[in-house]
């Protein structure tokens, strides 16, 4: 088996894992080699979901008073997990090493810091993160940084800051991905005009389908063309139908709108159809969220995303583009710099 000659080889731009077992297991790791009821993920079900890469979110909320050090722990559980089951998992940094998992048979573990928050403003402490394995960051959560915007916060910076440009080009020269999941428009446009390298959305939808602040403008989707990079889009209700988004907004009183793989695959759709089917993948955010689609309800579910979209038309090379062979291609345009990044 090689990842070329999979039909639909998923590559899933953020799992929130650790952090539920951080949470319920107080971050223990066993157990997820069999099917757990109360997990989005164990390796059952990402066998059952044809997920060959997974990005691990090592997510830390935004008001932690040491986000650093809960985040270095993140790192450790997302570690732990990968070694506890080494038939299954393996840690990888580039292109060429997911590559080599999937050809021996196991899914390829990498990991994305979900917030700026996470690094103390310190340069040095994102270099550290970068020579642990983190391969993207994303530059806010739900709350603004002291450098750029997020999308739920107060936008105090109108964007992203002078700092905010230094954080970008540093985690551009180190090869680490910059996320702007989370960010506000401004911080996405603002990124985007100094941005030299691609960027991705770990798990974002569109605001011309669900406008909700969470999701991506299409002006900004358009600059991803000349950009290079990915938007992969999420799972989670609020940001995939405006109807539950709205029944949310007035208290979650009475029975919820149902949120179906059709209203998902509409978003699909639209980001193909304004980024390009270069520029689109899947970030479900599992065991991130508390509700999913019920067609969508775990990670062994992607199938029935890719025969829904079967269904509307779309073809094996646009389906192998969309589950990962876009953000393989990101991380080949990256993996040399994030390579020299261990050693610098």
């Amino acid at each position: 088996m090689t990842f070329d000659s999979l039909a639909f080889p998923v590559i899933d731009g953020h799992n929130d894992l650790p952090w539920e077992r951080r949470e319920s297991h107080d971050s223990g790791v066993e157990g997820i080699d069999t099917e757990q009821g109360t997990l989005h993920t164990d390796l059952p079900k990402l066998r059952a979901g044809g997920v060959v890469g997974q990005f691990w979110s090592v997510f830390v909320p935004s008001d932690d008073p040491d986000p650093v050090r809960t985040t270095l722990q993140q790192i450790d559980t997302a570690h732990r997990i990968v070694a506890r089951y080494p038939d299954d998992l393996t840690f990888v940094r580039t292109a060429a090493e997911l590559r080599a998992a999937v050809d021996a048979g196991r899914i390829a573990s990498l990991l994305g810091a979900e917030g700026g928050h996470s690094i103390g403003d310190d340069l040095a402490v994102l270099r550290s993160f970068a020579r642990l394995g983190v391969r993207y960051m994303t530059l806010t959560h739900n709350d603004d940084t002291t450098w750029a915007d997020s999308a739920t916060g107060a936008r105090a910076h109108g964007g992203l800051t002078d700092r905010g440009r230094e954080v970008v080009a540093e985690m551009e020269r180190i090869g680490m991905l910059v996320d702007l999941s989370h960010t506000a428009p401004a911080t996405m446009r603002d990124t985007l005009d100094v941005a030299t390298q691609p960027v991705v959305f770990s798990h974002s939808s569109t605001v011309a389908v669900d406008d909700h602040p969470r999701n991506v403008p299409d002006d900004v989707l358009t600059r991803l063309g000349g950009n290079g990079g990915v938007v992969m889009i999420t799972f989670v209700p609020k940001f995939v139908s405006r109807a539950w988004a709205d029944w949310e907004e007035a208290g979650s009183e009475g029975e919820p709108p149902l949120v179906t793989v059709a209203d998902v695959a509409d978003h699909v759709d639209h980001a193909r159809e304004v980024a390009g089917v270069r520029h689109i993948g899947l970030g479900g955010d599992y065991d991130g969220t508390p509700v999913l689609p019920p067609d969508l309800r775990d990670v062994s579910r992607y199938p029935v995303l890719a025969e829904e979209l079967r269904r509307c038309g779309w073809g094996d090379d646009d389906l192998r583009a969309l589950a990962g062979g876009n953000v393989l291609r990101v991380l080949e345009a990256t993996d040399e710099r994030f390579a020299r990044s261990a050693l610098r």
